[in-house]
């Protein structure tokens, strides 16, 4: 008798699986999802997109100092020495998102203070 009863329980779930797969592979063609697709790709080309870690923000030789500093400290990260008149800017890193750029920034509190995340635009 149980096993009478295993074999449509298997075909029952396994009938579940593949309708549940089938209507997931269609949602990822539906044309709302390629649209905001479409949307988005066309906002980051305009904007931009992603974050750094900005370390310091003020005069030329103290920006210096703090970026070689860094360097020392974490060899291995992009650095970035940025000026928008009047001020220069310590950027570290290239992260998609910001979640990626807050876990290195647990990292860098404990040698910098001050240190913020900020998103990228073109």
């Amino acid at each position: 008798m149980k096993n009478n009863i295993k074999l449509p329980v298997l075909i029952f779930f396994l009938i579940a699986i593949s309708i549940d797969f089938c209507a997931q592979n269609q949602t990822n063609e539906s044309a709302e999802i390629k649209n905001i697709i479409a949307k988005k790709r066309d906002y980051n080309e305009r904007y931009g997109y992603g974050f750094r870690i900005q370390l310091y923000n003020g005069n030329e030789q103290k920006s210096r100092k703090i970026r070689a500093r860094f360097r020392a400290e974490f060899p291995g990260y992009i650095t970035k020495l940025v000026y928008k008149s009047p001020e220069w800017k310590v950027q570290v890193g290239n992260y998609k998102t910001k979640l990626e750029a807050d876990k290195d920034l647990l990292i860098f509190r404990e040698k910098f203070s001050g240190i913020i995340v900020i998103p990228l635009g073109k």
